[in-house]
């Protein structure tokens, strides 16, 4: 990411440095000098001297706060704000539950490196320490869960700290960082001096070191000697908008393309060399061809277990490249034969460069008739048109009537058809994939719409993830935040009832979400929101589309088949060609 510092007023560029003010207000003007335009928040004692300067800086119109209901629901905003467009996310809580709220969010933003900012509130600085009212080391409490994190103790530190958290989550591999501030550091006025973006260097900080040639030379001559190569693309490539590299490497050589559900729209899934993405919930033909390439070319990818299944038979008989700016990763998990440590763009630039160079040509005719076979053999389940509603269908549905919407999900069955049956653009598709988030769909799509208000953005829950964070239809409510929320709903813990059912002996333990169920449409309404419920699939043919293009935010109801299971699956402790329940399953 390249850091923007807003240019000032002219008021501003008057003023003489340094001036005389508060932390809180230092605080609020290193974030607008760092580009920062929208907040996600909730206030509390301990923060109100920054949310009195937020006042302000909403009062001279150069920031857009949005007050949303719960700490949790304002992570993951500003996690859907920053991967939808790649700029650092920003969001305030404040001191004891309010910061520990933001726990869960913190932790999804590292798992899948999201670049964010989180400022806490904290207790007087002479409190730390005693037990205080709304007192937690917020500090140690997400110390593994953060690229880095401060304690703020003197005023004149704020300026600094700020300028090193911006470089430090946008830098090498994205991720969260904190800023905690004692409520004293707020109020106490000092003379204030800027530091602007990238100014200073954190200590300690290594660049990535120039790409070797010899290990470009190394990984082209693997591709040209290769007759079986995939590319297996991760979400590193969407982080460093890598796709037009992918395209270009994959069309040169006539590579297929598979991707993971963090790698989702890094290549288009339209295209005739996409396989779709891969591992427990993923495409039949992309298991078969991870399972016998003979060249896998990871982009950006972290051989993650819900990709590998038994690592051991992941891509047995291939010889791995592996490019990631992340050299913790190499050699992690799958020993790799080329490791290129570097920018994804950039390391793809130079291997095309090469190619281009030395005019190689391709070599996968055979391997793509293979392919293609697989994928006329073992397609996607194509539902029928008969009895209940499949879930499949309305995201059909979904692609069909908003092929270019921004898509954010939830976690479960739903996300898993989501990532299955819909084809989306790069930063198009926002979904927890490592930590798995219930509950994240619905605030981060109300980030992803803050960022990008002529969007069109859809999120994809299912009726038990919906309820984690569904006070958010407050906020939506508030803000007019048009986003539609469609629950797939089948009245379980889907992924939970489909384990039960598949490897405990159909014990459906405290997974049956239908005593209790709220009507949604009613809750809706209560927000002041409109509510549609579609039940048969005549409404699903009929009024679905007119639900979706509705002015202003609304919920969908879509009630679903119940016993509906969620397949392709690579059950547990199996190798990726030993999946269950695709299509002409006996042989491939």
């Amino acid at each position: 990411m390249t850091l923007t510092s807003t240019p000032l007023s002219r008021g501003e560029s008057e003023k003489k440095y340094p001036i005389w003010i508060t932390g809180a207000e230092a605080l609020m003007d290193s974030l607008k000098i760092h580009g920062v335009k929208v907040i996600f928040g909730y206030p509390g004692g301990a923060i109100l001297p920054i949310y009195d300067a937020v006042h302000k800086a909403e009062k001279d119109g150069w920031l857009k706060h949005y007050m949303v209901r719960h700490e949790q629901g304002g992570s993951h905003a500003a996690d859907g704000y920053a991967r939808a467009t790649g700029e650092v996310g920003v969001c305030f809580g404040t001191s004891g539950p309010g910061a520990t709220n933001l726990v869960t969010g913190i932790a999804t933003a590292q798992m899948d490196s999201v670049p964010l900012v989180i400022v806490t509130g904290q207790v007087p600085r002479q409190a730390i320490g005693t037990d205080a009212f709304q007192e937690t080391d917020i500090f140690g409490i997400t110390l593994p869960i953060v690229k880095h994190s401060w304690v703020i103790r003197d005023p004149s530190d704020i300026a600094k700290v700020v300028s090193e958290a911006f470089f430090i989550a946008s830098s090498g591999r994205p991720g969260p960082v904190l800023i905690d501030i004692p409520k004293d550091v707020g109020q106490e006025f000092f003379n204030y001096e800027r530091v602007l973006p990238g100014e200073i260097i954190p200590k300690g900080f290594k660049r990535i070191s120039e790409i070797n040639n010899s290990d470009i030379k190394k990984a082209v001559d693997l591709i040209k000697e290769s007759e079986r190569p995939l590319l297996y693309v991760g979400g590193g490539a969407i982080s460093s908008g890598a796709h037009e590299g992918v395209k270009t490497l994959a069309e040169n050589y006539q590579i297929p393309v598979t991707t993971t559900l963090m790698g989702k729209g890094a290549f288009d899934e339209n295209d005739y060399l996409s396989v779709g993405m891969l591992g427990m919930h993923g495409t039949a033909y992309a298991n078969f061809a991870v399972t016998e390439c003979d060249l896998l070319i990871a982009v950006g990818a972290r051989f993650d277990d819900r990709v590998t299944g038994k690592l051991d038979t992941f891509a047995p008989d291939a010889k791995v490249i592996h490019i990631d700016i992340d050299p913790a990763e190499v050699n992690k998990n799958r020993h790799v034969d080329v490791a290129i440590v570097s920018d994804v763009s950039k390391a793809l630039s130079k291997i095309n460069e090469y190619s281009l160079i030395n005019k190689v040509s391709p070599n996968t005719k055979k391997w793509l008739e293979k392919i293609d076979f697989w994928k006329n053999r073992h397609p996607l389940f194509v539902p029928p048109e008969e009895g209940e509603i499949y879930p499949q269908e309305v995201l059909l549905k979904v692609r069909e009537n908003s092929p270019n919407a921004y898509i954010t999900t939830d976690v479960g069955q739903h996300q898993m058809w989501a990532a299955q049956y819909l084809r989306n653009a790069p930063r198009r598709w926002i979904s927890s994939a490592g930590l798995g988030t219930m509950g994240f769909g619905l605030p981060a799509a109300m980030g992803v719409k803050s960022a990008l208000s002529d969007s069109e953005v859809i999120c994809i829950a299912g009726d038990a993830s919906v309820l984690m964070n569904i006070q958010e239809l407050g906020t939506l409510s508030q803000y007019n935040l048009n986003i539609k929320l469609v629950i797939i709903n089948n009245r379980w813990q889907g992924m939970v009832r489909q384990w039960q059912e598949s490897f405990y002996d159909e014990r459906y333990s405290s997974s049956d979400m239908s005593c209790g169920e709220p009507d949604f449409v009613k809750l809706a309404e209560s927000f002041g929101i409109k509510g549609f419920l579609i039940s048969d699939r005549q409404q699903l043919l009929n009024d679905f589309k007119s639900a979706l293009n509705s002015d202003g935010p609304a919920l969908i109801n879509v009630q679903v088949r119940r016993g509906e299971n969620c397949y392709p699956m690579v059950p547990p402790g199996k190798s990726n060609s030993q999946m269950v329940g695709y299509v002409n399953n006996e042989d491939y």
